[in-house]
């Protein structure tokens, strides 16, 4: 039930604090937005429970990182690598319409999507600590059924590691398949939210990348496509 109450900036935070108090699930479930269907605790728990058979309890299990994940991870890790995946692009392919933007004035939010490769980080999280640290991630990462855990093949130093990552659910009505990059553009520079810009989400992407010396080709041309819509002065 609704309460008509707006969701406190705070609560959007990714903090492990936040994530482990289950602040932003309980904050949407509370006050759905328009347009977003919040997954219950029995479709979270059957969601991971499918994803955790599917690996041996007794290892250690990898996270592959390419957006927010990058810089703030809020996980409890024991090594963090560069690591690059392959047949996965990063991509701003999805409508974002909490947080970093609202249905009046929505952003563009990161998944990977099919084909290519992507560089990013790699996270190894302890065999002891693996189902406690899914689950703050899955309340980040699974509330409303965009992105889907896939186990992919990651490499990082020069070895293929089995790392757990989440990608674009392409059958979502916020999926941004067949968007312009022009209109991509346009959504990270006029998105806002109570926690912030879509800017200031797509600008943290970019410095991420810079300062683990990783290139991508797809953000380069959402850079020059963004710097030249706000050189045109282009409907900010």
């Amino acid at each position: 039930m609704s309460d008509d109450r707006p969701i406190p900036p705070s609560e959007y935070e990714m903090t492990r604090e936040r994530l482990a108090r289950g602040a932003l699930l309980h904050a949407l479930r509370a006050n759905p937005p328009a347009g977003i269907t919040v997954r219950s605790d029995a479709e979270l728990d059957r969601t991971l429970r499918a994803t955790l058979d599917r690996h041996d309890r007794g290892q250690d299990l990898h996270v592959f990182g390419y957006g927010s994940l990058m810089w703030n991870p809020a996980l409890d890790v024991a090594d963090t690598f560069v690591a690059r995946v392959d047949g996965w692009h990063r991509r701003f392919c999805l409508r974002l319409i909490i947080a970093r933007g609202t249905p009046e004035q929505p952003g563009a939010m990161l998944a990977l999507d099919r084909g290519g490769a992507c560089n990013g980080v790699l996270y190894r999280i302890d065999a002891a600590k693996v189902e406690a640290e899914l689950r703050l991630l899955w309340r980040r990462e699974m509330l409303a059924g965009s992105y889907d855990p896939r186990w992919i093949a990651a490499t990082a130093g020069g070895r293929k590691i089995r790392a757990l990552t989440f990608v674009v659910n392409r059958t979502h009505d916020r999926y941004l398949g067949g968007a312009s990059l022009d209109h991509v553009a346009h959504l990270i520079r006029t998105g806002s939210g109570p926690l912030g810009t879509s800017r200031a989400y797509f600008d943290a992407t970019v410095q991420t990348l810079e300062r683990l010396g990783l290139r991508d080709a797809g953000i380069e041309r959402l850079r020059r496509a963004i710097r030249d819509a706000d050189a045109a002065g282009g409907g900010a």
